[in-house]
């Protein structure tokens, strides 16, 4: 574990080099002591550094369990929210229920690298991707990127029949808007 206390680093490894994860979510830790704070234990990270704010009495065992209960705890978050294909076609489930009733079928969705737009749709295979990029988005507008694509599921064309089933999302206007904000040069295909 790499601990920060106050303004020196101190390293310690408690694991073997072989034995190490690198999915393991390792940042480094930076124990804040505050007279202030009486009981309390907080966690946040800030720029890759988890910022440990506990009270200045509490003993230097006690912390360092408590960075690493907080260090899995954040872990833990962070991988519950980090977008997954999985993720992405469960989305994509309930959007096709909510606002096509169900009927529509794709044969893949995931996410892609694409550096000009923000998703696809083959109509012909009913493959639909969406860009990686997408990822960091809002849920509400990477939702709109779903419905978007899959309404080329049923319309192929950007025509008025498609913006017709395009805009069954609520937010789709919206969701343009914050798009075009984002990434100006970005388009729909």
């Amino acid at each position: 574990m790499h601990t920060i206390a106050a303004t020196e680093f101190q390293h310690t490894t408690e694991h073997n080099v072989l034995e190490y994860n690198s999915n393991e979510f390792r940042p480094p830790i930076r124990i804040v002591a505050s007279r202030q704070r009486r009981r309390t234990v907080a966690a946040r990270l800030r720029s890759g550094v988890l910022e440990l704010l506990v009270p200045s009495s509490m003993p230097h065992t006690e912390r360092q369990q408590w960075a690493e209960t907080m260090r899995r705890r954040i872990e833990r978050r962070i991988q519950r929210s980090r977008p997954t294909d999985e993720r992405l076609a469960e989305r994509a489930r309930t959007l096709n229920v909510r606002h096509f009733g169900g009927r529509l079928r794709w044969t893949s969705i995931g996410f892609a690298d694409m550096v000009h737009t923000w998703g696809s749709c083959t109509f012909t295979t009913g493959a639909i991707r969406i860009a990686r990029r997408a990822a960091g988005l809002p849920d509400w507008v990477r939702d709109y990127l779903l419905v978007h694509e899959l309404a080329h599921l049923v319309q192929s064309d950007h025509g008025p029949a498609f913006h017709e089933l395009e805009n069954r999302y609520p937010l789709a206007e919206r969701a343009k808007g914050y798009l075009m904000a984002v990434d100006v040069g970005a388009s729909m295909e």
